[in-house]
């Protein structure tokens, strides 16, 4: 059998759609300066599904800072691996800054945040070691867990009972392997917004010996007295073993970091094969980098502005009856009832006519008959946004409710070609 011809007759669960919704509902195309007013088809909405948070991404002094140093190095240098060729005081800068932020002794930047995550768990693990990981853990973490040669263990979304019965099958299998055990959750989970347990998570180190990787994607940067994190947020950071952040969330940018102790920087910086057989993240996003990091740092208004805008959006939600499921962080689902067709129909709704463009989840990342529109707050949104939305959400809902997005078939749209 021809291994293309598999393919053709079966384009996965979400494939299976491409022919009715390539250009609208999947890969549209936003156009203009990025923030909350966009072009989505020659037409302005007001857009919730970037991941924005601080508004950096169009921040004149980002912007600058970024255009200097493609000016002044190019996109190529350096050219080559870390390891080879690709090395810079800028980078060594960076990594010293970032390990200070997040208050770990030492830090290695990576080119990408989600090969990061699946070199990291590949380099620490060997056919020995037993993982233990969150069952709503990102596509990057289940990834880096299948190329795993050992065993895995999956423990049920922030359930510390089920992660106990877990460590304890792990345990037993560990010291008759000689290996060790790994534990990987997240800070905050991207898609319902719930913090993951690591104050909890971290409490079982009492009673079972583990090294916990965390990825904090979605923390770093808006969680915690100083933005370092949930593990700041839940007074734990010294707990976490291996702190892992991107660049493309609070940052707006490409790349990402892990923080843990020297030692065990210098032995990923030999063994992560992500880093060691690949290209060194270009200077323009170092040297942009170093720039977002700083205003990070020094201005605390741009996370009170978001949080502002998380308060009261959230609030309006719950306020008009909506299901924002156990969200407690700035990542906004909210939760409907249909099916994909009511759910492309609905969305085709809010953009059409109501001007709001958000991401739409449905079958089979979540259950059948469950619909989400997943909001990103952020801190360059404003109060008058938030009015906006809530109400055109309550009317779509009512027609929802009413059955008036029942039908057979998906919205029909022009797809792209």
């Amino acid at each position: 059998m021809d291994i293309f011809e598999k393919f053709r007759k079966n384009k996965g669960e979400i494939g299976k759609w491409m022919d009715q919704i390539h250009g609208y509902f999947a890969f549209p195309k936003l156009e203009g300066e990025l923030g909350p007013y966009m072009t989505f088809r020659g037409k302005t909405v007001l857009n919730w599904s970037l991941n924005n948070y601080l508004g950096l991404a169009n921040h004149p002094e980002v912007r600058k800072a970024d255009a200097e140093a493609a000016a002044k190095f190019g996109m190529a240098y350096p050219m080559g691996a870390r390891m080879m060729s690709g090395q810079t005081v800028y980078h060594e800068q960076l990594e010293r800054e970032l390990a200070a932020f997040v208050k770990k002794p030492d830090a290695f930047l990576l080119n990408y945040g989600y090969q990061g995550m699946v070199s990291v768990i590949d380099a620490i693990c060997g056919r020995n070691d037993v993982i233990v990981y969150d069952a709503e853990s990102h596509a990057c973490i289940l990834d880096g867990v299948r190329l795993h040669m050992g065993k895995r263990f999956v423990f049920l979304h922030n359930d510390i009972d089920s992660l106990r019965k877990q460590l304890t099958h792990a345990t037993k299998l560990a010291e008759k392997q000689k290996g060790g055990i790994l534990v990987i959750t997240e800070g905050v989970f991207g898609m319902a917004g719930d913090m993951g347990k690591l104050a909890e998570i971290a409490a079982l180190k009492d009673e079972f010996e583990f090294r916990l990787l965390v990825d904090d994607a979605h923390g770093f940067g808006m969680m915690g007295e100083t933005s370092a994190g949930t593990g700041e947020h839940q007074g734990i950071q010294d707990k976490i073993d291996l702190y892992f952040a991107t660049f493309a969330k609070a940052m707006a940018g490409i790349g990402g970091f892990i923080a843990c102790d020297t030692d065990i920087c210098y032995y990923l910086r030999y063994n992560m094969r992500s880093q060691t057989y690949a290209k060194s993240l270009p200077m323009p996003m170092v040297i942009g980098g170093l720039k977002r990091l700083e205003l990070i740092r020094t201005r605390p208004e741009f996370k009170e502005k978001l949080w502002t805008i998380v308060a009261a959006l959230q609030k309006g939600l719950r306020e008009a009856g909506f299901d924002l499921g156990k969200t407690n962080t700035a990542v906004t689902p909210v939760y409907m009832k249909g099916g994909e067709a009511e759910a492309t129909n609905l969305v085709f709704d809010l953009r059409e006519n109501y001007g709001i463009f958000c991401s739409m989840v449905v079958y089979p990342v979540i259950p059948k008959g469950d619909i989400l529109l997943r909001l990103i707050p952020t801190s360059v949104h404003t109060l008058e946004d938030v009015d906006k939305t809530v109400k055109a959400f309550s009317v779509v809902r009512k027609n929802l409710l009413e059955g008036k997005y029942k039908s057979e078939t998906l919205a029909s749209v022009k797809v792209d070609k």
